[in-house]
């Protein structure tokens, strides 16, 4: 991240694209921004994915990891899947690294990262009647997985292709996938991890999240004036935000897998919950959109929509909501309202991440964001840890999260 301006503890961030530089600090390797930076698109979802990049070598491992994760960007932000990228190098001969092939995961039930590079090495190396693969090395943003799911393990693959070294960031959290490592030192293969860990976790902060809590991962959306309101007295609330704060929100929605909001906004606004550029083009990935509550969503609410991407829970419990979405593969939850669902969501402690979005207004009076939901004194309140402040137009957007959220420490050497 480049961090332009730094006041206790808050960052406001100008996100372009990509470079890195190789720094060692204490037994791992790290990739230290320089002044432009890789963008994570759960923190800014309007980032742009560099092309293939037009040189076929990178001087060493940190470089090809910064590659493998730009690669991980690629994929969709929205699925039960990780974003994994792959890369894939020739055989170490003391100079630049040349890349044989590249790949990244596409969403559930296509090819892994690692078996899409390896697909592409082949085709590049059938183009020069080479075969490259034995004695190269494996760049992966996540560790290779030894199941099967809907794919086969892509440790098999990667030594079945003859790939003597794999070096991979993030150690996998999902107890069905892990072993990878272990499979694959077994067979003779040299492992190592932690390189580019930080900036690789970032990647899957959101999914690691939803594995580890065994729900989805939940983001609250709060737009709001400076004293906290969503609607003046009379109710009207289009627009407190600006066309760029609501530019993000927007992209924000399409990254997510589910947007969730009351019976009560859908009767009083009957919002179309749609992902939408500003000129009002839907963007390819649309999310689920979910009414919570016991009152029945008219035929005709705009957010019913295709009726494949809509779904009426009906209850008032958050835990009960999850897990009905949790059954359908939903690893991210955008909560957008209104006042009583973001109290009923925070009163459990089931919210992860807030999206604040503060216009420079102040009403006086009008509906606030959230309802009461029983802190009565200042020592109840829960401190949220500011990760990101950000100007859009003349709104302030401030993402939050419960804790800094962190990888797996555990060091595996080479072996």
């Amino acid at each position: 991240m480049t961090l332009t301006t730094a006041t206790a503890g808050v960052h406001t961030h100008d996100f372009v694209p990509a470079v890195f530089l190789a720094d060692t600090v204490s037994t791992r390797t790290v990739l230290t921004p320089t002044a432009t930076a890789l963008t994570p698109a759960a923190t800014d979802p309007t980032r742009t994915v560099p092309g293939p990049v037009p040189a076929r070598t990178v001087p060493d491992v940190a470089a090809a990891m910064r590659r493998a994760i730009e690669l991980a960007y690629q994929g969709p932000a929205a699925g039960p899947n990780p974003r994994v990228g792959c890369v894939i190098l020739a055989a170490d001969d003391g100079g630049p690294r040349r890349i044989l092939g590249e790949g990244y995961h596409r969403g559930a039930g296509t090819p892994h990262a690692e078996v899409d590079a390896l697909r592409d090495a082949r085709e590049r190396a059938s183009l020069s009647n080479g075969n490259p693969l034995r004695g190269a090395t494996a760049i992966v943003t996540l560790e290779p997985c030894s199941h099967t799911g809907r794919t086969g393990p892509c440790t098999e693959a990667l030594a079945a292709a003859g790939i003597r070294e794999v070096i991979y960031a993030v150690d996998d959290p999902n107890p069905e996938a892990a072993g990878g490592a272990t499979y694959l030192r077994d067979r003779d293969i040299r492992v190592e991890s932690g390189v580019g860990r930080e900036e690789a976790f970032e990647v899957v902060r959101v999914w690691a999240t939803s594995l580890r809590l065994g729900r989805p991962f939940v983001t609250l959306k709060l737009a709001t004036t400076l004293d906290g309101k969503i609607a003046a007295e009379d109710g009207t609330s289009q627009w407190i935000t600006s066309s760029a704060a609501r530019e993000h929100a927007h992209r924000t929605r399409s990254e997510v897998g589910a947007i969730l909001v009351g019976t009560g906004t859908v009767l009083s606004d009957d919002p179309s919950l749609t992902a939408r550029d500003p000129d009002g083009t839907a963007f390819p990935q649309q999310p689920l959109r979910v009414a919570l509550g016991h009152r029945q969503v008219p035929m005709d609410a705009r957010m019913r929509g295709n009726e494949d991407e809509f779904l009426h829970l009906a209850t008032r419990d958050p835990a009960e909501a999850l897990a009905a979405l949790a059954d359908r593969e939903i690893r991210h939850v955008l909560v957008e309202g209104g006042a009583s669902v973001a109290a009923a969501f925070l009163k459990v402690g089931l919210v992860d991440e807030l999206h604040t979005y503060l216009a420079p207004m102040i009403l006086g009076s009008g509906k606030s964001a959230v309802d009461p939901f029983g802190i009565e004194t200042l020592t109840d309140a829960e401190r949220w840890h500011t990760e990101e402040v950000r100007r859009l137009g003349q709104d302030t957007f401030i993402r939050a999260v419960k804790l800094p959220a962190q990888p797996s420490t555990t060091k595996h050497p080479g072996a």
